[in-house]
């Protein structure tokens, strides 16, 4: 919500990018932008690419590059489940071990780097975001909070490590149940590539694949660096608001427009170490109400990112999947 009020109170500076990670060769040392009619990304664009510094640990430990919260492979969402997946609702009937594993390793494509675990507990308590409120078409009383009894002798469901969720969801709205857990790996975006991470991996009732939450320690989590905000207004550029999906070289991401712009046009800068993203759009000269609206964009690079950093125009910070 934070971050929603801040982008509404941005209307006149609207910068979005386009990002672009995958895996392969890299790209040439640079290359020309989409478009040629925004300037103020081609300067901005070469600004962020000039200043990208991420440090030791991009390149010798473990930085995520996506969500810890993974799937392996097509779950066979149906549209109730799909909402749950997304909304981080779940309720455990299986017991969660409390202490931490052994060390385990990740593997990248140049070398590997013994870590740190947590426990399953752990790792279930990052993965429940909450449970959702009371709606018409829930069950009155669903199986879960690990199968304890309720007061009247019936299962009930807890409140999340949240409390009650509040995001209005489709009915019905019930939780994803956990009916199992072991500790296995799950391929994971880094700064170094793809790399199999250890994980729990939750079994899920209806879903064809495990839902898999990795199990490193925090403490052997690399921070993403932070970016450089522009100095000033970038005419007719919009910036990323949330990197959706990395498919080699094709990149989904959405970016933030003002009600009456024109559609975004992908905008890109690729180098060998670093991918610029953005979008351009032309304002309506009338009235308009002030208000961001979110727009799908997808863009195909020349070369699959690799271990390349996808880098929003605006911020100039590296962009990682599933996270605002």
């Amino acid at each position: 919500m934070r971050r929603s009020m801040a982008l509404l109170g941005l209307p006149l500076l609207l910068v979005a990018g386009c990002a672009s990670p995958g895996s392969g060769p890299a790209a040439p040392a640079a290359t020309t932008p989409a478009d040629s009619r925004w300037p103020a990304f081609d300067q901005r664009a070469a600004e962020v690419a000039d200043a990208w510094q991420p440090g030791a640990a991009w390149r010798s430990g473990y930085v995520p590059l996506e969500d810890g919260t993974v799937l392996a492979g097509d779950p066979g969402f149906t549209e109730d489940s799909k909402w749950a997946f997304a909304q981080g609702w779940y309720r455990d009937q299986v017991d969660l071990p409390t202490a931490a594993p052994a060390d385990g390793t990740v593997r990248f494509p140049d070398g590997t780097l013994r870590v740190p675990l947590v426990s399953a507990a752990a790792a279930y308590a990052e993965l429940d975001k909450g449970d959702p409120p009371p709606c018409a078409g829930r069950p009155m009383k669903p199986p879960g909070g690990s199968g304890r009894p309720g007061p009247d002798g019936g299962p009930t469901i807890e409140p999340g490590p949240d409390g009650w969720a509040t995001t209005a969801a489709t009915e019905p709205c019930v939780p994803l149940t956990v009916t199992g857990v072991r500790l296995g790996s799950a391929t994971v975006r880094t700064s170094r590539g793809p790399a199999e991470v250890p994980a729990w991996l939750f079994t899920v009732e209806g879903l064809r694949v495990p839902v898999a939450r990795v199990a490193v320690a925090p403490s052997a989590v690399g921070a993403v660096p932070e970016g450089n905000a522009p100095t000033g207004p970038l005419p007719g550029v919009v910036t990323v608001q949330s990197l959706d999906a990395v498919d080699g070289a094709r990149v989904d991401y959405k970016v933030g427009t003002g009600a009456c712009d024109s559609e975004p046009t992908p905008l890109v800068l690729e180098r060998e170490d670093v991918v610029v993203i953005g979008a351009g759009v032309t304002s309506s000269s009338g009235p308009c109400t002030m208000q961001l609206v979110l727009k799908p964009v997808t863009v195909t690079l020349k070369a699959p990112v690799g271990s390349r950093a996808v880098l929003d125009v605006g911020s100039g910070r590296a962009l990682v999947v599933g996270r605002r």
